[in-house]
């Protein structure tokens, strides 16, 4: 399936609110009401937002009768004066035009990264972008953008804005990152959108504690789970009776039951002395959800495996960094959280070393953990290119396979090149380059020139794109016509990939890549109102924009299904606002992964 461009002024709110949280799939689709322009935040308020909470008027009358006469009178000048309403001081106060946790100039993106970009326009492309994205280093680099503490484009409410920010993060499968940016609002200050992210993020995160101080919203803007989150959180407080009076009125007359329920029920007995045992029942589940995901993982319970491999590899990623549970439970999502990049080479070593010192000694050698040890410090060369062609060997999934490549990465950089070595190195080349050391692969180059074959043509088209220093890889004209003569691909599509990367790069004339697409059909120069903006983007200095642009041109799991247009636009704009790392990256990782 092509990827989805979606260009225009910011679009209409989703339909679907908070209610379905029991019924959606994760990752779950909130429907914030459309942000509006505001010159400074304000706290939500019905009477500021469309959806606003009625409140029965019983509440706020009281009803003529007998006992009227029984009351009595009181001087105003008696009563005591009201206790101050709780507020945050102001040293606590958080800036809401700049919420995040990286410094955008230290990540390389200037003091102004999303430049004078509209906010509503930006909002919309985040809001609509399909995840997972092809490129585990495009995800990397958009996450560590949507976290830079910058200053929010303009025409945009500030708390939307981070909203719009977490919200991406999460179907992303970045629980943490979101987190980061749900807290770093006030919650006196939470719009409707915020409260509906700040929910999606406590459930991604596991954590039923961070519902409660969004009650006020829930309560506004949700009849649906507001009675169970209000039990859970009077649990959570110490109030078992209160807690259990609650979860028994919701299963009367709520709208919210079975496992749903059960899961809500199971976090009011865990959190207090409400003599409350439940037992949970998976087998008439036939899907996971971000309400089920999240209670049951906050109760330390593990899902049946029938629901978790059939869940979205953002669900997985989000159980990767679950506490409660083991690591060797934790491996499998690790895994998938590797291959999307919300999982670094380092994180998985980490696990497999806490694996690999939990293990019997006995039984060690018949584990992945003794192989990840081998590849590292095997006796000699051989036992470690044994150990990493086994780890590879195993990975048939193609994010589970990413993942181990950044996994083995620096194993990798321990084989001293060797032209012999012609079958394992587009594994080596393409391992190093996923865990980052451009440096260490391009030493491959003066060996990977004395290869023929299929193996050296794929080892040098990384090279050629992932090289530091492109002169060490020889990128004339001829070598790279006899590299799409050799091209047996699906419609060329790695000679496309491999041109549009180069001239993306600078490495190649715009001539000659105009020839070359000519005559093969390579379709680098197809152009949209896509690439007018992202070239326009970069052009501006907008190095956060392009990012945003560069992930909505590549809104698809599969590399073989990325226009060669958007390489070359995507790599040009990162070249151009000096992203050059991840540009290079991003361009090898496409013939990486083709």
């Amino acid at each position: 399936m092509r990827t989805r461009l979606l260009i225009g002024a910011c679009a209409a709110g989703l339909a679907a609110a908070i209610p379905a949280l029991a019924q959606q799939a994760v990752p779950p689709q909130p429907a914030p009401a459309q942000p509006s322009p505001a010159p400074a935040p304000q706290p939500a308020s019905p009477a500021t937002e469309s959806q606003t909470a009625t409140v029965p008027e019983s509440a706020l009358t009281s009803s003529p009768g007998s006992g009227d006469s029984n009351i009595v009178e009181i001087s105003a000048q008696a009563l005591p004066p009201p206790p101050p309403p709780v507020e945050y001081p102001g040293f606590a106060r958080r800036d809401p035009w700049t919420v995040g946790r990286l410094d955008p100039s230290a990540l390389g993106l200037g003091v102004q990264p999303w430049g004078t970009a509209d906010g509503a326009f930006l909002s919309s492309l985040m809001r609509h972008m399909d995840t997972p994205l092809a490129s585990r280093w495009e995800h990397m680099a958009l996450r560590d953008a949507l976290l830079a503490k910058a200053h929010a484009p303009a025409n945009a409410n500030p708390i939307d804005w981070a909203a719009e920010r977490a919200w991406l993060l999460l179907r992303m499968g970045e629980a943490s990152a979101a987190r980061m940016i749900v807290a770093g609002v006030d919650t006196d200050r939470f719009t409707p959108k915020m409260v509906q992210v700040g929910v999606q993020s406590a459930l991604a995160n596991a954590d039923p504690a961070a519902l409660c101080p969004l009650e006020p919203g829930i309560r506004q803007y949700d009849q649906g789970v507001r009675q169970l989150v209000a039990a859970m959180c009077a649990s959570l407080a110490g109030e078992p009776e209160s807690a259990s009076a609650q979860i028994e009125d919701a299963r009367r007359h709520g709208r919210i039951g079975g496992i749903d329920l059960t899961l809500a029920e199971k976090i009011v007995g865990a959190g207090g002395n409400t003599g409350r045992a439940t037992t949970i029942e998976w087998d008439p589940v036939d899907s996971l959800t971000a309400w089920r995901f999240g209670l049951a993982s906050a109760a330390g319970l593990v899902p049946p495996d029938r629901l978790a491999s059939a869940a979205s590899p953002q669900l997985r990623a989000f159980a990767a960094r679950l506490p409660l549970l083991t690591a060797d439970q934790r491996l499998p999502s690790a895994l998938i959280a590797g291959g999307l990049g919300v999982f670094s080479s380092q994180s998985l070593i980490d696990l497999y070393s806490t694996i690999y010192d939990a293990t019997d000694p006995g039984d060690l050698a018949t584990t992945d953990a003794w192989q990840v040890r081998q590849a590292f410090v095997g006796k000699d060369r051989d036992a470690r290119l044994s150990a990493i062609r086994k780890l590879l060997d195993g990975a048939k999934d193609p994010l589970t396979h990413e993942a181990t490549r950044a996994l083995i990465g620096r194993a990798a950089t321990l084989i001293d090149p060797d032209p012999a070595l012609s079958k394992d190195a587009p594994e080596l080349i393409s391992a190093m380059l996923a865990a980052g050391y451009d440096r260490a692969a391009e030493r491959w180059a003066g060996a990977v020139a004395r290869m023929s074959g299929d193996d050296g043509d794929r080892a040098w088209a990384m090279l050629a794109l992932a090289a530091p220093d492109g002169g060490r890889v020889d990128v004339s004209s001829g070598r790279v016509r006899d590299f799409i003569g050799n091209d047996n691909s699906r419609n060329k599509v790695r000679s496309a990939l491999l041109v549009a990367g180069l001239v993306g790069l600078g490495r190649m004339e715009t001539s000659t890549a105009e020839s070359l697409s000519g005559r093969y059909g390579l379709g680098i120069g197809h152009t949209t109102s896509w690439t007018t903006m992202i070239d326009a983007a970069a052009a501006r200095g907008q190095t956060a924009t392009v990012l945003v642009l560069a992930g909505t041109g590549l809104q698809t799991q599969d590399w073989r299904d990325v226009p060669a247009s958007h390489l070359f636009h995507v790599a040009a704009g990162l070249e151009r606002t000096g992203q050059d790392f991840t540009a290079r990256m991003i361009a090898a990782e496409a013939l990486s992964r083709t």
